[in-house]
């Protein structure tokens, strides 16, 4: 007992010594808030992940997109279609696969026209247009699988897809046939669907970049 009683006439001298001033409070607890809740472990629906698929497909395939019309805009200006001709698969370029090992992704473009008879596969919708919705599904537990069209937008492309004679030159025409013996892939038009792009994910992967996307953000405060 007359420990105790020691004990809390210590614990009641240090509390009433100590000023309001003198404490220290935690800053950022809204920041450390939504810390804590982004690193709690959350259930995963099946829908979730279907819903991750499509949004790894889009960011996959969008990025390698926009780095094909770079790369291809570049090539075209250094050395026209023999400099550009080596360039048309994004799917190889190193960036693009980068980002495909972060999503566990497998992606390829395939057509029932190709340049290279190595890309031509069935495709999943018996008909694609550029309205196509995206094509999402899950194969089996641990894959998933996304498919979107794949449109002409650029003009540039075709010079080696459009109308022999008329948009792609003679001389190109024959620096490709001559690469690609077999080739299929011009008469083209500005919006008309050449294939589709198909991607086949890991779980883990999607389930990942799902963690990743759902994410709280803090908005950052104006210092001023």
């Amino acid at each position: 007992m007359r420990f105790l009683f020691c004990l809390l006439v210590v614990a009641g001298g240090v509390l009433s010594g100590c000023r309001p001033d003198q404490i220290e409070h935690l800053r950022n607890t809204k920041e450390l808030a939504v810390e804590a809740e982004n690193w709690q472990v959350k259930r995963i629906l099946p829908k979730d992940l279907l819903r991750a698929t499509r949004w790894a497909g889009d960011s996959l395939t969008g990025y390698a997109d926009r780095e094909l019309n770079r790369v291809l805009a570049q090539k075209l200006q250094e050395g026209g279609v023999a400099a550009a001709l080596p360039y048309c698969q994004p799917e190889t370029y190193a960036a693009v696969d980068s980002l495909a090992r972060v999503l566990e992704a497998v992606p390829r473009r395939v057509t029932a026209k190709p340049r290279n008879p190595a890309h031509q596969a069935k495709l999943v919708a018996a008909e694609l247009t550029p309205d196509t919705l995206r094509t999402v599904r899950r194969p089996s537990t641990e894959v998933f699988f996304y498919q979107r069209p794949l449109v002409l937008r650029d003009a540039q492309c075709l010079r080696c897809h459009g109308e022999v004679g008329k948009d792609v030159a003679a001389a190109d025409y024959a620096l490709i046939q001559k690469q690609y013996p077999q080739d299929q892939a011009t008469g083209y038009r500005l919006g008309q669907v050449m294939g589709a792009w198909q991607v086949q994910l890991k779980r883990a992967g999607v389930a990942e970049f799902y963690t990743m996307k759902t994410r709280k953000i803090m908005k950052r405060r104006k210092l001023f």
